[in-house]
């Protein structure tokens, strides 16, 4: 017998399940990217939202599992010493609205396709995600002391993913 691809327990299509796991970690470099604070930090930034999103995989939702596991699968599991690159687009301002675009394509696909406490738990997830991603490093400072914990720019893009998912 030939195994289904996951996203047939879904109702969505390959295309569709590509977007849906393609944005955790997208909402990861877009919430590293709303300030620009070093390599340093954005490397903070990018381990704390890996692993928010390898967490997923213990999630009691099997589509937040489901996804979680894939992206794990495709960029690595912290658990083991997996490292996303640091990612510093040309144009922040345009990939932040991108992610957000699709954050709302994937909240209406849910929305369409899964009950809502599948669709919920998914759009919390990107939250979380952004939520890590954006506290986990001061910005400013001087040696690491002081400095904010989330700036105005983090807090913006949180805020915003949170509202295009209604979450």
């Amino acid at each position: 017998m030939i195994e289904q691809p996951a996203y047939t327990r879904f109702g969505v299509s390959d295309e569709e399940w590509g977007l849906l796991v393609g944005l955790p970690q997208s909402v990861l470099t877009a919430a590293a990217a709303a300030e620009s604070d070093g390599t340093r930090r954005t490397m903070a930034e990018n381990a704390a939202g890996l692993e928010t999103i390898a967490a997923g995989r213990e999630s009691a939702s099997p589509l937040v599992a489901a996804v979680a596991g894939e992206v794990v699968d495709r960029v690595g599991d912290p658990e083991t010493g997996a490292e996303l690159p640091v990612i510093t687009p040309q144009d922040p301002r345009a990939m932040i609205e991108d992610v957000l675009a699709r954050a709302g394509q994937a909240s209406a696909l849910l929305a369409a396709r899964v009950d809502e406490g599948q669709a919920g738990a998914y759009r919390h997830w990107l939250v979380d995600i952004a939520e890590q991603v954006v506290g986990a490093a001061s910005t400013g400072g001087i040696l690491g002391l002081g400095g904010d914990a989330v700036t105005d720019s983090e807090r913006r893009f949180r805020d915003r993913l949170s509202q295009v998912l209604n979450d």
